[in-house]
C-alpha cells in the first residue's frame, strides 16, 4: 500500500511538473502577429513620385496558426501618421506589406495612397494596435546606416 501511494505521488508530481514546462513551449508555438520589417527609407532620390513612395514600406507578420483578421487595425509612426485596415484578413504564416503610396489592394501588398513619405529616414517608432486600440507591437530604429530595420 504504501508503494502505490509513493508511485502515485511521484506520478502526480511528475505530471505537475511536465505541465510547468509545457506551457512556455505551447504558448511560444501560439505564434503572434507582429510588425516584421520597416523600409524607412526608399532607394534613390526622395522625389515623391508614386514609385518612390511605394519604395518606403513597414511588413506585418502572422506566425499563428490560424488566420487572424487586421479589420480596424492601424499602424502608425511617432508623427501619428495612421494607417487603418479595412475589411482584411492575414493568412496563417503569411505576411502583408504596407506601402506608402497608391497602388491597388491585394491579399499580399495593401496601399496607404499617401503623397507623402510616413517613415523618417534617421530615426521612427512603428506602432501596431488591435481595433480595440491595444498595442500588440512597436518596432523603432535609430540609424541611416541603413535604410530598414527587421524588427
Amino acid at each position: 500500500m504504501r508503494y502505490s501511494r509513493t508511485l502515485s505521488t511521484v506520478v502526480a508530481s511528475a505530471a505537475v511538473v511536465t505541465g510547468t514546462v509545457l506551457l512556455p513551449a505551447q504558448a511560444q508555438a501560439a505564434g503572434s502577429v507582429h510588425l516584421y520589417k520597416v523600409y524607412y527609407d526608399s532607394p534613390g532620390t526622395d522625389s515623391r513620385s508614386n514609385a518612390s513612395l511605394n519604395g518606403e514600406y513597414i511588413q506585418i507578420r502572422n506566425t499563428t496558426t490560424s488566420t487572424v483578421s487586421l479589420t480596424g487595425w492601424t499602424v502608425t509612426d511617432s508623427a501619428n501618421h495612421r494607417y487603418t485596415f479595412g475589411s482584411y484578413s492575414l493568412g496563417r504564416g503569411k505576411t502583408v506589406t504596407v506601402r506608402t503610396g497608391s497602388g491597388t489592394n491585394s491579399a499580399t501588398t495593401r496601399y496607404q495612397g499617401r503623397g507623402a513619405y510616413v517613415w523618417n529616414n534617421d530615426r521612427d517608432v512603428a506602432t501596431l494596435k488591435k481595433s480595440t486600440g491595444t498595442q500588440v507591437d512597436t518596432c523603432s530604429y535609430n540609424s541611416t546606416r541603413v535604410d530598414y530595420k527587421m524588427c
